[in-house]
């Protein structure tokens, strides 16, 4: 880091940014039903993007697939699009998240926590060094990560990744090259 010269400002708001973006992906939102045991967990607060990847070894395409909303102002936004299928389910996945964060990041929302139901992509994520066979692709990652000033990721369980799932599969299941972003579902 030397001979780097940085804002000691900018430095102040990113750290900032990030405190708040992970004070809220810890928070957890428990709401009771009157007269039962059965309790919700909402597991983060503000800019969340779920993201998904569909791949089947007897496909040519994979799909890939996001939601975005906000908790607070109920905004939402989401896209689907398919390519040329790769070498794992795994890959799809992992190109899934980066379009998924080259798509919110031209929107200018920098603090966004990205949710994935694949407990590998959280893990390649936060270890990139132990995943040597994707190292073009977690690249990208550390260069979009770079550029929001809050970024976390975490798992959820498939039944939460429900709409990115859709997304995904649909796309991949058409013919056609497809690339869609809008905040009106296409399916």
């Amino acid at each position: 880091m030397s001979n780097v010269d940085w804002d000691p400002n900018e430095i102040i708001v990113k750290a900032e940014a990030e405190s708040i973006a992970w004070t809220k992906a810890q928070e957890r939102l428990e709401m009771a039903y009157p007269h039962t045991e059965t309790h919700v967990e909402i597991s983060a607060l503000g800019d969340i993007c779920q993201v998904d990847g569909a791949w089947k070894e007897s496909e040519c395409r994979a799909g890939l697939g996001w939601y975005y909303y906000n908790t607070n102002t109920l905004e939402k936004l989401m896209g689907g699009c398919n390519l040329r299928r790769g070498i794992s389910p795994l890959q799809a996945e992992l190109e899934a998240l980066i379009w998924a964060m080259q798509c919110i990041l031209r929107t200018g929302k920098l603090t966004v926590v990205f949710q994935t139901d694949c407990s590998d992509v959280v893990k390649m994520v936060s270890k990139p060094e132990e995943w040597p066979a994707f190292s073009l692709l977690l690249e990208e990652v550390d260069r979009c990560k770079k550029r929001f000033n809050s970024f976390s990721i975490m798992q959820i369980p498939r039944t939460e990744n429900t709409k990115a799932d859709k997304l995904a599969w649909s796309a991949r299941a058409l013919p056609t090259d497809v690339y869609y972003v809008n905040s009106v579902s296409p399916v």
